[in-house]
């Protein structure tokens, strides 16, 4: 059975998505990069192995990234999938696990990369909005995209409103990436992500109005 490592910062809700999702894999560790994350809690009830890198004891961020390198390295993980983790890997780090890191970003990528994906958004009034699961790259939020999902924006939206519908569909594509990963359904040719036996239906969004 093939193996995954999650790395996570905080609550670890896209952590409990992946974990309970039941996917065909091993579960070989959550690793934190803060103590106090709450995810580790919930790793633990769920039987995860948990470790912490805390980044407050490596003031740079290479000997910080070389040491969550070989922590993850003595697993021997096929995936690595970060959910929701708040740091910005350095390149050695990305190259070192070129097409076997993922990332789910709380906007339709390329659209509002970076932080604050919501309340930019709803500053540019965009009627649809979503998260996207890809691959990370040394790019931040540019790497080739696996699968995305929308949700309606509306008129009355805040961003802790539009943020809990989000996260919902966060919580629906991720463990679907990781799936189609694991079964070696995805085909990364450049920039661009192809997936066998996708089930794509064709269907289309309209925001606002009917899909007549």
């Amino acid at each position: 059975m093939k193996s995954l490592v999650i790395l996570i910062s905080g609550r670890g809700s896209n952590m409990q998505a992946l974990i309970e999702a039941k996917l065909p894999v091993r579960v070989a560790a959550v690793i934190s990069n803060k103590p106090n994350a709450p995810g580790l809690e919930i790793a633990k009830m769920h039987g995860c192995e948990t470790i912490v890198v805390d980044q407050r004891s490596y003031p740079e961020r290479a000997a910080f990234d070389a040491a969550l390198m070989e922590t993850i390295d003595a697993y021997q993980p096929d995936l690595i999938a970060l959910a929701g983790f708040m740091r910005i890997l350095g390149n050695d780090f990305v190259n070192h696990y070129q097409g076997r890191l993922l990332n789910v970003h709380p906007s339709l990528l390329p659209a509002f990369p970076g932080l604050n994906p919501h309340r930019q958004a709803l500053k540019e009034g965009v009627k649809i909005h979503g998260c996207t699961v890809h691959f990370v790259t040394a790019q931040m939020d540019c790497g080739p995209i696996i699968i995305q999902a929308a949700v309606q924006v509306r008129p009355d939206d805040t961003e802790e409103t539009l943020a809990a519908r989000v996260l919902q569909q966060e919580h629906r594509i991720y463990p679907e990436a990781v799936r189609w990963f694991m079964e070696d359904r995805l085909k990364l040719s450049e920039n661009r992500v192809n997936v066998s036996n996708a089930g794509f239906n064709g269907s289309v969004l309209y925001s606002p109005g009917s899909n007549k």
